[in-house]
């Protein structure tokens, strides 16, 4: 019974592995799409929700981990030998979710940085677009002023 528990353990951490490779891809999307000078934001939403959904099975995955290792402590430790094998794969898995997780801090520290200097040029495009219209406005309105000629008095005898 105690090994099957130890195979699930590691089953979990070989998902987890697995879904933390699904949220490297989808910062690499997130990058893609910032970096682009026509970034499109449904796309940019597109991965933000996937990335909720993936977040949420390694939410699922830690706490069903945390249970079975919770359970089977005592019996991995006093069972060091009999559960050897395991406990390396278990030790590798670990080490590789771990990078990984280091990996994703650092696509999601780069693509905020991405998104705000995007955000930032977005803005510097909508005041220049002010000023240009309120310019605009305002060569109009001096233009309307200029071409009007006010009622002059006519005589008719010329």
């Amino acid at each position: 019974m105690s090994e099957n528990y130890v195979d699930i353990m590691l089953q979990s951490l070989k998902k987890k592995e697995q879904v933390l490779k699904a949220i490297i891809d989808e910062n690499l999307k997130q990058r893609e799409i910032l970096e682009d000078v026509k970034g499109d934001a449904d796309a940019f939403d597109a991965t933000v929700e996937a990335k909720a959904v993936l977040i949420e099975q390694l939410d699922q995955l830690d706490s069903g981990f945390e249970k079975l290792f919770a359970r089977m402590k005592e019996e991995l430790e006093g069972n060091k030998e009999k559960y050897a094998d395991q406990i390396r794969e278990i030790q590798r898995y670990i080490r590789s979710v771990t990078d990984k997780s280091v990996e994703i801090q650092a696509q999601e520290a780069r693509n905020k940085d991405l998104m705000t200097s995007k955000f930032a040029g977005i803005k510097k495009q909508v005041k220049t677009l002010r000023k240009s219209s309120a310019v605009a406005s305002e060569y109009y309105r001096t233009m309307a002023r200029l071409n009007y000629v006010d009622p002059q008095f006519m005589d008719g005898k010329h």
